[in-house]
């Protein structure tokens, strides 16, 4: 399980997904700032700074 947590990217911001895939959660996060956060443009440098953060972790059980 993949999860990234917005405010460590965006301080304040209590925004977070969970996914198997990487891929699903890069979409979803991209798709949360372009609605939430207002960007226009995504960046290679964005992809980079979501996918540096996105953590791998345990299904609860």
């Amino acid at each position: 399980m993949k999860e990234f947590q917005c405010g460590s990217l965006v301080p304040g911001c209590d925004w977070h997904t969970k996914h198997e895939e990487e891929a699903e959660v890069m979409r979803r996060a991209v798709e949360h700032m372009r609605e939430t956060h207002g960007e226009t443009i995504i960046r290679e440098t964005m992809i980079e700074a979501i996918r540096s953060r996105v953590e791998k972790v345990r299904d609860a059980a």
